[in-house]
């Protein structure tokens, strides 16, 4: 299974707070950050070494609206999926809350169940989406274009669609090892005839790709059974 996703969630209900990080965090798949005002998510989110995957941002906040805070996050750049959480149904307010640049808008009380299939399907179309982009030590990751920038060096390197679905599912673990199979079996699905021999080769030549010394990997770590992902490996230059 791959790491948790990390979710930040912004509402100033401390109980529906409380409820949303232990329910979204039973079975590993998020874990959540919670602020209770715009001025700490704006904080949280700003941190240098921040990394969230969605947000659920509610309307109504003691320090303003939540609407305000999702158009000024999508000006600075941010593309991850932020889904509103409101008192309200109104079309008007349904309205707004997309045009601030939501992807989608659920009103309270809702019931987790479809709050979380609504999260996966936000994160499922981002993740093929051409505004997917993953920081990996001094590159920034592409995964729609199979693509690799390193801006500092003014560098590109090209992916095959195997070896961008590695790192994909790598970053996705976190700071996890995976274990080769369960990569083997995430990448090229549960085909007999390929074997880790396959994910091994792969592996050696993404490292040629990524690696300042593909001898001693400082991105692309093997671990006992599997690999990880150091994604803060090599600091951008």
């Amino acid at each position: 299974m791959a790491g948790a996703r990390p979710v930040l969630i912004v509402d100033d209900d401390r109980n529906l707070l409380e409820t949303l990080v232990e329910q979204l965090g039973l079975d590993g798949e998020f874990a959540a950050t919670s602020a209770a005002t715009l001025a700490e998510a704006e904080a949280i989110l700003a941190a240098k070494d921040a990394r969230f995957d969605a947000v659920l941002l509610d309307v109504s906040l003691p320090d303003g609206d939540g609407r305000d805070l999702c158009a000024k996050l999508r000006r600075q750049g941010l593309r991850i999926p932020i889904i509103m959480l409101t008192g309200s149904d109104e079309e008007a307010d349904v309205v707004r809350g997309l045009d601030s640049g939501a992807n989608d808008y659920v009103p309270k009380p809702f019931r987790l169940a479809e709050l979380l299939a609504r999260l996966r399907a936000q994160l499922r179309m981002f993740a093929s989406s051409e505004d997917a982009v993953f920081a990996i030590g001094p590159y920034t990751f592409r995964p729609s274009a199979k693509l690799l920038q390193d801006p500092a060096k003014n560098r590109r390197i090209r992916l095959t669609e195997k070896e961008a679905a590695i790192l994909k599912f790598l970053y996705r673990a976190g700071t996890r090892p995976v274990a080769r199979q369960v990569l083997l079996n995430e990448v090229w699905g549960y085909n007999a005839a390929v074997t880790t021999h396959t994910l091994e080769t792969h592996i050696y030549r993404l490292r040629q790709k990524i690696e300042p010394d593909p001898t001693h990997a400082r991105l692309l770590i093997t671990e006992a059974g599997g690999y990880r992902l150091d994604a803060a490996g090599i600091p951008p230059a």
